[in-house]
Formats: C-alpha cells, sequence, structure tokens
C-alpha cells in the first residue's frame, strides 16, 4: 500500500495577564515564545494600547504534549483505525504533537478539479432552498475559480503564501474526497484567503483560513505546515468539531452542509438563508461564488 506522511498538528492556547511595564516584547521574552509567533496568537490586540489586567493569548509549549487517539486522527482524514494502524505496526493509541505517522496515500486525481462552466456573471439573489440553488454540475471550472480569487487573495497573501494555499487546497482534495472548488469557496466566504485572517470567538474559537472549530492558526515560523493544517481542519473537522466533509455527510447535500457549518446542526432546513445564529447570506453567497459570479465586496 503507498503511503505517505502525516504531521500531528495541535493548538495549545493558554492565557496571560498584562502587568505594570509589559509589551509584548516583554511577554515574549518572559514567556520564551517568538515575538511573531505571540503576534499571530493574538490577531486582535494592538502592541501599543496595551493595558495592565488585559488578558492574552500565550501559545503553549506542543512538543510531547498528549492530544490526540487514533481515532482522532482516522476521524479527521476519513479513513479506519485498522487502516492507521496497518500503515504503521505497532503504533500507540496515544499520539502526541509532532509525531509524524504513515497514512495510506491518496488519490492522485483531484475532485471537482475536471468540468464545470466558465463562471462569470453578476451576483444572483438566491433562494433558501437546497432543491432551487445550482447543481454542482453547473459550478464554475475550478481554473476558473482560482484565477479569479486569486487576485483577492493578493490583498492579504504573499504569492509564496498563495502558491501554499493552493497546493494544500488541492492536497486535502485528494486526502478526504471534497470538491476542490467547495473547499476554495469556503476560504474565499471565511477569510478572503488571507492567511493572517483574526480568529473568532462567539463561545466556539474558530481560527484559520477556513474558520475551523478550535484548528490551528497560521504558524509565520512555518506557514507550509500550517497553511495544510488550516485547510485541513476545516475540510475534514478537528477532534472538537465537523469539518465539510462530515456536514456533507450528514445533510447529502453541499448547500445544506455549508449551513450546518456556518450555523451548527440545528438550523432552518427549509430556509437554508435563515441565518439561525449565524451568517444569513452564507449559502446564497457561497452558492455566487461556486458559480465564478462577481460582486462588489465579494
Amino acid at each position: 500500500m503507498a503511503q505517505v506522511s502525516y504531521k500531528i498538528a495541535g493548538t495549545l492556547v493558554g492565557q496571560y495577564t498584562i502587568q505594570a511595564g509589559d509589551t509584548l516584547s516583554v511577554v515574549a521574552e518572559k514567556l520564551n515564545v517568538e515575538l511573531d509567533t505571540l503576534l499571530a496568537t493574538n490577531p486582535g490586540v494592538k502592541p501599543e494600547s496595551l493595558w495592565v489586567g488585559q488578558t492574552i493569548n500565550v501559545p503553549s509549549d506542543q512538543t510531547g504534549a498528549v492530544l490526540f487517539t487514533l481515532g482522532d486522527v482516522a476521524r479527521v482524514l476519513g479513513i479506519s483505525v485498522s487502516e492507521l494502524q496497518s500503515t504503521n505496526p505497532g503504533i500507540s493509541n496515544d499520539l502526541v504533537i509532532n509525531q509524524v505517522i504513515a497514512t495510506p496515500a491518496p488519490s492522485q486525481e483531484i475532485p471537482g478539479s475536471s468540468g464545470g462552466s466558465e463562471g462569470g456573471g453578476s451576483f444572483v439573489d438566491y433562494p433558501g432552498i437546497a432543491s432551487q440553488l445550482p447543481h454542482p454540475s453547473q459550478w464554475a471550472r475550478y481554473a476558473a475559480l482560482w484565477e479569479s480569487n486569486v487576485r483577492l487573495m493578493k490583498y492579504n497573501s504573499s504569492d509564496s503564501e498563495i502558491a501554499l494555499i493552493k497546493e494544500s487546497i488541492e492536497r486535502v482534495a485528494r486526502e478526504s474526497g471534497v470538491d476542490v472548488r467547495v473547499i476554495l469557496c469556503i476560504i474565499m466566504q471565511e477569510s478572503g484567503g488571507n492567511v493572517r485572517v483574526g480568529t473568532s470567538d462567539n463561545g466556539v474559537r474558530n481560527p484559520g483560513l477556513m474558520q475551523s472549530h478550535n484548528g490551528v492558526e497560521f504558524d509565520p515560523a512555518d506557514p507550509a505546515h500550517s497553511i495544510l493544517q488550516m485547510v485541513r481542519d476545516g475540510t475534514t473537522g478537528t477532534r472538537h468539531g465537523d469539518g465539510l466533509k462530515h456536514c456533507f455527510a450528514h445533510q447529502g447535500n453541499w448547500y445544506a452542509a455549508f449551513r450546518e457549518y456556518n450555523s451548527g446542526p440545528g438550523f432552518n432546513k427549509a430556509d437554508l438563508n435563515d441565518p439561525s445564529g449565524a451568517t444569513a447570506h452564507y449559502v446564497k453567497n457561497t452558492a455566487n461564488r461556486l458559480m465564478g459570479h462577481v460582486w462588489d465586496g465579494m
């Protein structure tokens, strides 16, 4: 059986309370962490406006931390525990951060990379009924979608980072079987392809390119691995919550899956434009993105 390597990733975030005389540089030195890493862990914090008593996030040392089991990784990769055991004879059920294991090699074909329309056109005010939204056979070609969206990514991400996003999208599509166009368009809906996008937290921590369920954030010290993991977290889920693949398995329809990804499972299936505590236009906008439509503020 062909195999590839998979590196266990995770995020451990502690907290620190700002004291008199503290700057982020002082805190980084106190806690023996890189300043860039501290900045990346606190995307909404203004270094020039710290105040005594303020609580900031602190990245913890993850090496050697037991956070995952074989079942966790199997779920994320969409394979069985027995498949992992067969590619890693004698492996322990407990896995640690930065451990490298072998996994079955993914298919060479990229799901969703062939076929599709040329895209283009303006925004369509689609209804919230799944059966009345464009069938995947009508979606724009992946190459056309990439070409139109890469221009938007350039506002916030470098050429090298964008290349890593493309490589990661295509790799995760192969690994997961999820249509590559779905992954790309959810990235654009969630972050606009900005690798440094802030982490949102409305009771659940949502970091990264796909604002995943308590997944990883961008790491400037390891852009390739962190970008890949951000895409994996959103597509195949984390140990804390489901990704797009699981949402589709639950719903059997991509548009309902998008609403679940944005709102959680308790949504109004009769109207996918009902936000249910999340983003009203989420499904409608994603449908337009998949069709290759272009509009102001997209």
